[in-house]
């Protein structure tokens, strides 16, 4: 049994340092694609906070939450229908009271 744990600690030990060094050479593999170390690339999306206004860029197009809150008024004033959306609301809400009444029943 001793001479068992220790096989097993020892293959589980090689495992976790074989991720660890997969995992290395995925990034020095995703650096070298990139093509070279230029410090003004940007990454493809970054939120600046500040005290009034959340400023966000996305693929290098700048984005505001003024721009989002519009957004979101507009679908609100839209209030499109989604049949999908409904009939999930609708088989969640079903799926609950069956369950719920399931429970009752087994309970009493």
């Amino acid at each position: 049994m001793k001479m068992f744990m220790v096989k097993s600690l020892c293959i589980t030990a090689l495992m976790f340092i074989s991720v660890l060094i997969g995992m290395q050479l995925a990034n020095d593999g995703i650096l070298k694609m990139k093509g070279s170390d230029d410090a003004s690339f940007q990454s493809a999306v970054s939120f600046n906070e500040s005290d009034k206004d959340v400023l966000g860029t996305f693929l290098g197009n700048e984005i505001s939450s003024h721009d989002l809150k519009a957004k979101q008024k507009k679908l609100e004033e839209m209030s499109a229908y989604n049949f999908f959306s409904s009939m999930g609301k609708k088989m969640s809400e079903g799926i609950s009271s069956a369950s719920g009444k399931i429970i009752d029943l087994i309970a009493d």
